[in-house]
């Protein structure tokens, strides 16, 4: 899966997309509404800077900027002001962007 469109579409099936790590899962599942499924994939990969910037989005999304925060300096991520939205797009592009390139 190479776009962000074609993953976008991805969450009407069941699962995630078999190639999707576990940063790009958490995303789907967020995109789903699944905040809980997400947050999982992401705690079970701590220390991998693909999750731990996941796991700053997750709790900027609940509202714990405290707790985002200490996600997006382990991440080694500024803290971002864009819409969740956006953010969102923005690290699914990336990820998808370098998984593509392997």
């Amino acid at each position: 899966m190479t776009t962000i469109e074609a993953f976008r579409s991805s969450v009407s099936a069941a699962a995630p997309p078999a190639d999707a790590g576990p940063a790009l899962q958490a995303l789907w599942w967020a995109l789903r509404g699944d905040w809980n499924r997400a947050h999982q994939c992401v705690q079970q990969h701590e220390g991998e800077a693909d999750c731990d910037w996941v796991h700053a989005h997750l709790h900027r999304q609940e509202g714990d900027m405290s707790n985002a925060g200490g996600w997006y300096r382990r991440a080694g991520k500024p803290v971002c002001d864009l819409s969740l939205q956006d953010e969102w797009s923005l690290i699914a592009g990336e990820m998808l962007a370098r998984n593509s390139q392997q």
